[in-house]
């Protein structure tokens, strides 16, 4: 067990004024990256993708290597509250920047407080793992270019690996989730096609559409903005630190993109008998047993995991509609319209 301090919380009074963000945050510095290295000397690696696009998995089969690990979901750049915002106040910037400190030498020390603080929550379980390459997976929806160029603000060092899946498909898992776990935000159009999804499933054998248009349109406008913008950033900003790779190629030959992943990484070597642990991982999906105990019935209905679902799913108002909006898109990543 442990003892923590008991101390008084400041409540915020109807009324008072919220504080004032600051204008601007500096970007960490390469000396001040030698600096904090020696503190926090492991290398790191975030793993971003479009939710629904096997960042999951891609991070329970990276971390089966010895020298890796991997963390989920800390979403420093990826879901608000940001990392940022540990420091993003006038009253932090006046104590962080304050010239009677003399711990500071005059410097702004925000950059070196974010990247100190990340550092330390992605290397606690490293450290216990005994590994020195270590990293992060957090999907993202909403925000697209903005996670890169903050990533880079704070990490210009660390490596930047972008998985993509097919947006059909992405589609479709992000339609079944929505339907399995977050029933609260459904509209009475979504209700009425859960309850005939209940009543006979076979209907929608690609003649009858599960989505509405507005679902699809959003999604897919998301999900081509989000390759779009991270494919950019990630070759501006990082260079030959940045690494893509498609979902489906990673279900069709894991164990080569597993080891070109990790040989990007700088691992010492990959050896042939990760082949049979990676084999091992894919034939179990938390993500299909967490549905099955929410809606069995439903989550039946979709295989998990797997590439092209969208084809026996997809109508061809649904294709048509996707098209119009992301069919560049997936032409430029080389998945076939049909």
């Amino acid at each position: 067990m442990f003892n923590r301090i008991k101390s008084s919380t400041r409540i915020l009074i109807k009324g008072e004024p919220k504080k004032k963000q600051r204008d601007f945050i500096p970007a960490i510095t390469l000396d001040e990256v030698a600096e904090i290295k020696q503190f926090f000397p492991r290398e790191k690696f975030f793993i971003f993708g479009h939710a629904r696009s096997g960042t999951t998995l891609l991070m329970r089969l990276v971390r089966l290597h010895p020298e890796v690990h991997c963390d989920y979901q800390a979403h420093f750049f990826t879901r608000r509250p940001l990392l940022k915002s540990l420091v993003d106040s006038a009253d932090i910037e006046e104590w962080l920047t304050r010239k009677s400190n003399r711990w500071n030498h005059g410097r702004d020390l925000s950059p070196l407080v974010l990247r100190a603080s990340a550092d330390f929550i992605m290397e606690r379980e490293a450290i216990r793992e005994g590994k020195m390459i270590v990293g992060d997976k957090s999907p993202l929806s909403t925000i697209h270019g903005q996670s890169v160029r903050d990533m880079h603000a704070i990490y210009p060092d660390a490596k930047l690996i972008y998985i993509v899946r097919d947006g059909r498909d992405v589609l479709i898992s992000e339609r079944f989730r929505n339907f399995v776990e977050e029933s609260k935000f459904l509209t009475s159009e979504d209700k009425r096609i859960v309850e005939e999804l209940h009543n006979d499933l076979n209907q929608f054998d690609g003649t009858r559409s599960i989505f509405t248009e507005t679902f699809i349109r959003r999604v897919a406008k998301g999900w081509a903005t989000n390759l779009q913008e991270i494919e950019e950033e990630g070759k501006r900003l990082f260079g030959k630190n940045y690494f893509a790779l498609r979902y489906e190629d990673l279900l069709n030959d894991p164990f080569n993109e597993m080891t070109r992943l990790w040989k990007f990484l700088g691992v010492k070597e990959v050896d042939k008998s990760l082949a049979k642990k990676i084999k091992f991982e894919m034939e179990s999906n938390p993500d299909e047993e967490w549905q099955a105990k929410r809606d069995e019935g439903i989550a039946s209905f979709l295989p998990k995991g797997q590439a092209g679902n969208w084809q026996r799913l997809f109508t061809a108002r649904d294709k048509s509609i996707f098209n119009e909006i992301a069919g560049e898109t997936l032409t430029k990543w080389k998945y076939k319209i049909n």
